[in-house]
């Protein structure tokens, strides 16, 4: 996913919501229904039209049990969600309740623009070290939506037509991983051994085998030597032959998950969140299986975490929140809820629900939910990037392209993401 430059559009949104604000809009972000007893909310939310779908459903359950309460759904693709809540939170009409990715928590928390929700929803049953998550400054700005990990996702036919097996993920290293690619690129049939990208995630897990952290506190804590084994990495992925030139690899990368090589059968591994093996598996037609993700040389740590798909996280100028709350709880706490929407916003991590659910889930995510059990003790724990986060993405992308493109050397190249990066925390 591609947050992109999303501080910019803050200005841009402020200038927006002046206008806004002069043709009539004044912060009311539900007011009453036609029915005059009911009230209405609103709710943000990005995503495919698969789950624009399942979210209208779990919305008419909502109001089934809850009747004197109309939930208006507000649903816009990843590429546009952002810059369309700023506008709206800038110009006081944000949406009672909306979606917040952990990268842009700390952004609007610090703006005000979200409440606390500490001791507003039951939390109880979900889990602890997730929860914690959701907080700034120990309050509880944002609840967890279900959770998923950064992770190595293969194509067990595709390796064994390649006369290779699956790696044991309990000992692989970097290199044997590229080996292991080199091999398959090489077996004759035209199938690429690995795709890779610039997901921040997998930089921060390489920077935690190296014993970094990859923000720490409202720096950037990853050394210009482990930037540069890491775009080493891509660099002899490159050279091997055992994935796409880099001008490939960023357009496969701007096409999305169903349209990589492993979607379509021309791959055997790549990098993706647990939570996307059900679409990645749909798209290809094929079983794939999920993975550990190598590690760096003489590492103890995996440096794999376990984080929130999302977040639900209210307006601190909402009229009804209440209501906001109320609907927030029925999504994370009640199994009808979970019943409808499954694992497309993570797993669930309400233990209770979770057990009611649990043989509900389509096959695929019944292997998620093996694998995240199997590996939830190897996980770091995670917690809310600074300010400035929500332009890492954009930020470590350009930089890792114009190594790969040979437009600059990787010295300058990590200096350079170092200088921006730090800018972009400092604000």
């Amino acid at each position: 996913m591609n947050l992109g430059s999303r501080n910019k559009k803050w200005t841009m949104a402020a200038a927006t919501a002046a206008v806004v604000l002069a043709a009539g809009a004044c912060g009311d972000s539900g007011g009453e229904g036609g029915g005059g007893d009911k009230v209405s909310i609103t709710f943000a939310y990005w995503g495919s039209d698969a789950r624009q779908k399942l979210t209208e459903e779990v919305i008419k359950k909502f109001e089934q049990k809850n009747p004197t309460i109309d939930v208006e759904g507000d649903f816009s693709n990843w590429d546009s969600y952002y810059e369309k809540l700023a506008t709206k939170v800038a110009a006081n009409d944000a949406p009672d309740v909306m979606s917040i990715e952990i990268r842009g928590l700390a952004e609007y928390a610090g703006r005000g623009a979200l409440a606390d929700l500490s001791g507003k929803v039951t939390t109880g049953d979900l889990d602890q070290q997730v929860l914690t998550s959701g907080q700034i400054e120990g309050k509880q700005y944002a609840i967890p939506t279900g959770v998923n990990t950064f992770s190595m996702v293969a194509n067990p036919s595709v390796l064994e037509k390649a006369k290779q097996k699956v790696p044991d993920d309990k000992s692989w290293t970097w290199p044997q991983w590229i080996e292991l690619a080199k091999q398959i690129s090489a077996s004759g049939d035209g199938t690429t051994g690995a795709e890779y990208n610039y997901n921040p995630a997998w930089l921060q897990i390489f920077a935690a085998q190296k014993g970094e952290k990859f923000y720490d506190g409202a720096k950037i804590g990853v050394s210009p030597g482990t930037l540069k084994e890491w775009w080493a990495i891509h660099q002899q992925l490159i050279q091997a032959k055992a994935a796409p030139e880099a001008a490939k690899s960023s357009e496969l990368l701007t096409a999305g998950p169903e349209q990589s090589l492993l979607a379509t059968n021309a791959g055997a591994m790549g990098m993706w969140w647990s939570n996307q093996l059900n679409a990645l598996s749909k798209a290809s037609g094929q079983e794939l299986t999920l993975l550990r993700m190598p590690k760096a040389e003489g590492a103890s740590a995996s440096g794999m975490f376990l984080q929130p798909a999302m977040f639900y996280t209210a307006s601190a100028k909402s009229e009804h929140a209440a209501e906001a709350q109320k609907f927030i709880d029925f999504l994370v706490n009640d199994p009808d809820a979970a019943s409808i929407l499954l694992s497309d916003r993570g797993l669930p991590t309400n233990s209770k629900v979770l057990a009611v659910v649990k043989d509900k889930l389509p096959a695929v995510d019944q292997k998620t939910l093996v694998f995240i059990d199997e590996v939830k003790g190897e996980l770091s724990p995670i917690e809310a990037p600074p300010k400035g986060a929500m332009q890492m993405e954009d930020i470590l992308k350009r930089n890792t392209e114009e190594v790969l493109f040979g437009k600059t050397t990787p010295d300058a190249g990590a200096q350079k993401f170092l200088t921006e990066a730090n800018a972009a925390l400092a604000g």
